[in-house]
């Protein structure tokens, strides 16, 4: 036991070395970490093991990813990205790595609700109750608004997230939380599905969503309306943690000066990062189910 302990610590002087060899000569770390020049260049040219050559590979795809992301994503995220794209790995091994060479994303930040309730409107129940699951697209929506501050003022930000594939399928954007910004959002959802089969629309009770434009442009499209009790936050968690996602890798992290400046920085967030993202999940996903097939 104690000369692997002693081998062990070695190994570490050894690799001391190896990550400082570019700022000092080899030889001089060797005398002062009282290892021999020898042994430091036996060591350093022997071949990778397997499993070395294995958390080669996968620290680089880690640091691509990561790099991809904006320096946002933490290990759990990473675990899910690796996964989609057909790396078996565990979530432990994946957190090492990354811990190993300083590659962290950004933590949560805490933030409070938004936004006002109203009675929901008669006739209209919660069709969803907490089941977030969908087996196909188009069959169950969820909605929401955040809002996203810059120092021309508060932007409002709603959007319409297809539950099967976690698409954006519709934002908007405006400077007041009105039913027309919503309205929005849900029209953009509208010319993107496929097919005329109704579709659950599920909200919270905000006044946006209770309106009498609302709820008239969702019967005229074949959407079904579904709404939150009062006070149960639980109920919309799926567009709730897209927000907090949003917030967490992108928000609270840049200064808006200008509206305009955040309208384009949620734009390229949605279309350029989170949508890609994943229509790889779902695609990955389909070829594991037609490989099981």
């Amino acid at each position: 036991r104690s000369g692997s302990v002693l081998r062990k610590g070695v190994v570490l002087r050894y690799q001391a070395i190896q990550r400082c060899r570019s700022l000092f000569p080899i030889r001089l770390m060797c005398r002062c970490l009282k290892v021999s020049a020898s042994g430091y260049y036996a060591w350093a040219s022997r071949p990778l093991s397997s499993r070395a050559m294995v958390n080669q590979h996968l620290l680089s795809r880690i640091r691509e990813i990561h790099d991809d992301s904006g320096g946002m994503i933490g290990s759990p995220r990473m675990h899910e990205d690796l996964a989609a794209e057909g790396t078996s790995t565990s979530l432990n091994r994946v957190a090492r790595l990354m811990a190993k060479h300083g590659i962290q994303g950004w933590p949560r930040k805490k933030r409070g609700r938004m936004g006002r309730a109203s009675s929901r409107p008669q006739g209209i129940q919660n069709h969803l109750q907490r089941d977030f699951s969908a087996l196909e697209p188009d069959t169950k929506w969820v909605t929401d608004i955040t809002e996203i501050s810059t120092q021309e003022g508060k932007l409002y930000l709603c959007v319409v997230l297809d539950l099967f594939s976690k698409l954006i399928v519709g934002w908007s954007m405006h400077h007041r939380q009105d039913r027309q910004m919503v309205i929005r959002a849900v029209q953009m959802a509208v010319w993107q599905r496929q097919g005329e089969t109704p579709v659950i629309l599920h909200s919270d009770r905000g006044t946006q969503f209770t309106s009498g434009d609302y709820q008239r442009y969702l019967g005229s499209n074949r959407l079904v309306s579904s709404m939150s009790a009062v006070g149960h936050c639980g109920d919309n968690a799926a567009c709730e943690g897209f927000f907090g996602m949003l917030k967490r890798e992108r928000v609270h992290h840049r200064r808006y000066r200008t509206q305009d400046e955040a309208r384009a920085d949620l734009f390229e967030y949605i279309e350029r990062f989170h949508n890609p993202r994943m229509r790889r999940r779902v695609a990955a996903q389909d070829q594991k189910l037609l490989a099981v097939l």
